[in-house]
């Protein structure tokens, strides 16, 4: 199950499929997002596609010596655009294909449009989601909920988006799903609905062993939302902000033009394929050892590379290696400016009792660190209201709770009453009081058994002790030990056997902690095969569109508030509307 795979092979055939000759794509906004992905405009260009539009433009021009690929989501917005182009069309013939199913009454007014009869093919390619690994997805949706139930007008859209993973791998799943969560239940339900009606389009060849979807929500953990990351990706994400693969370094001292934005994507980077998951010590390493290969080729100029700051040096020194290498300049630079923020904001401490909060027990030594913390003043707001947040979600009901003293301290630290009242949230939004699992404390005995053990053995990189609550989960449900009492079928039929095909979809968005735990298991099981899927993909630095959360919440937030660094989906989750 290989989701990018997927999606490439579906744009390869559209683009096929029109023949030889010069071709422009037309698309939306959001498969110009989903195509962005998989394809480098350099690899389109050599298909003979060289021209891109998007279909609401008003300012295309008539070229009819070019043929039209058209690749749309089946909105009425795009159904509309299209009719009025076809009713003027500005190529000589068009390829329609929808992102997912189209009714027969919008082909029927796609067709009366259609006077000069310009249309040569009209499909349905199920590429309806961002493939942002070859086991991840997102449908890059924020703000899916109202309180705790769905905002009417996102379930459509995200049953659409889930229905075509499914249609895109080929599979026709049994259907798990959180009873904690009712928006799990009635993304189940619509989700079934859907496969009932459009029965001939999962009329799959039949597997020994059926696939099985498995829809979670956000609210189970969300802890795993609040942790700092130290693989490349992740970490870029985190501290950069990963957008369809692309990373705006425009706010980076001293930047050069031709870095202001670059592109991450494991397709086409080799270097970043091999680093992904790598952490970040190793990833230094790495770019040390590739630049000292290319140096050997200029004895006379060797230079000692000992820190960031020196390979940097020596790129901004070698505009031929720079020509050469720019997959190296750009890594370089990357990784100079993660290191920068780290040393900047004390990462590496904050890190270290973020992961003591998450894993550990000692409530002495917790309180006393966080508190050594907040006392820091190079430790940043964001950092700051984050840990108190882990504390609150950990020590949540403990006896000796010292929660309203850090509340005080981070006033004292000069964050507003607004920021703090964000604990609250949090709390309100993930606690025990709504959580069906035993994210803190484990009360069944093998886990804490096992939970024991682990304290035992001891952890080599105390910066990477968390494990999300999804690893446990996978790891009972391929066991056959996950509870049908917390995960119950639709409908009557249950898997006998060990479960092969395996579709996870959370609710308010995953991580890419928790796509690198689908990548091990991936790995280390043999036989299974995981994809994982979210609304969005979550880090703590996108910016928020403050006039939305000013509708939904009771309290201002700032331009230079915590939401210049949260996530808005997971701020957009916590708030209450």
């Amino acid at each position: 199950m290989n989701v990018t795979l997927a999606v490439k092979q579906y744009i390869s055939k559209m683009i096929e499929s029109s023949g030889p000759g010069m071709k422009v794509l037309l698309m939306d906004k959001e498969t110009t997002s989903i195509v962005s992905v998989v394809y480098t405009q350099s690899e389109i260009l050599q298909k003979e596609v060289y021209l891109f539009e998007r279909i609401d433009s008003q300012n295309r021009d008539n070229m009819k010596h070019l043929k039209a690929i058209c690749f749309l989501r089946p909105s009425k917005e795009n159904v509309e655009h299209l009719i009025q182009e076809l009713r003027r069309p500005k190529y000589s013939v068009y390829f329609i294909y929808f992102s997912n199913v189209i009714s027969k009454s919008e082909i029927k007014a796609l067709a009366e449009a259609d006077e000069q009869e310009v249309v040569a093919e009209v499909q349905e390619y199920y590429g309806d989601f961002i493939a942002v690994n070859p086991h991840l997805f997102s449908l890059n949706l924020q703000g899916v909920s109202r309180g705790r139930s769905w905002e009417p007008s996102i379930l459509p859209r995200v049953t659409q988006g889930l229905t075509s993973v499914l249609l895109a791998l080929k599979k026709c799943p049994m259907i798990r799903y959180q009873l904690s969560s009712d928006m799990s239940k009635r993304l189940a339900e619509s989700i079934k609905q859907i496969i009932t009606k459009e029965y001939e389009l999962f009329d799959f060849r039949k597997t020994e062993v059926p696939p099985l979807l498995l829809i979670l929500d956000r609210s189970d953990d969300a802890i795993t939302p609040l942790l700092n990351q130290w693989t490349y990706q992740a970490m870029v994400h985190e501290l950069l902000g990963l957008n369809n693969n692309r990373i705006d370094l425009s706010g980076v001292p001293g930047i050069s033009k031709d870095l202001r934005e670059v592109v991450l994507s494991a397709e086409n980077d080799e270097f970043y394929a091999n680093n992904l998951y790598l952490n970040f010590g190793e990833i230094g390493t790495n770019i040390k050892n590739l630049m000292e290969d290319f140096q050997k080729k200029k004895p006379k100029d060797k230079q000692k590379l000992e820190s960031i700051s020196d390979m940097k040096a020596f790129v901004d020194n070698y505009p031929q290696f720079k020509k050469m290498s720019g997959t190296v300049s750009k890594h370089v630079t990357v990784v100079g400016e993660l290191s920068r923020l780290v040393s900047e904001r004390q990462l590496m401490e904050v890190s270290e009792v973020e992961q003591e909060l998450a894993c550990q027990s000692d409530h002495s030594s917790a309180q006393q660190n966080v508190r050594r913390l907040l006392q820091n003043p190079r430790v940043s707001e964001i950092d700051a209201v984050r840990l108190v947040m882990l504390y609150a979600l950990r020590y949540e009901k403990h006896s000796s709770s010292i929660l309203p003293s850090l509340l005080e301290e981070l006033n004292r630290k000069g964050v507003s009453e607004r920021h703090r009242k964000m604990i609250k949230v949090v709390v309100e939004y993930g606690g025990k009081r709504i959580r069906g699992s035993d994210l803190i404390a484990p009360t069944d005995a093998v886990a804490i058994t096992k939970q024991f053990f682990k304290g035992l053995k001891g952890v080599e990189n105390v910066y990477a002790q968390h494990q999300p609550l999804l690893h446990d989960t996978l790891d009972q449900l391929i066991k056959g030990r996950l509870k049908d009492s917390q995960f119950p079928y639709l409908g009557p039929s249950s898997l006998r056997d060990r479960p092969q095909d395996i579709i996870v979809f959370i609710i308010g968005g995953a991580t890419y902690e928790e796509a690198l735990t689908v990548y091990n298991l991936n790995r280390t099981m043999p036989g299974v095969r995981i994809v994982l899927g979210g609304t969005t993909i979550h880090n703590t630095k996108r910016s928020v569109s403050l006039n939305a959360l000013n509708v939904v919440v009771s309290f201002t937030i700032s331009p230079l508030s915590i939401c210049q660094y949260m996530d808005s989906s997971f701020l957009a989750l916590l708030l209450p509307k």
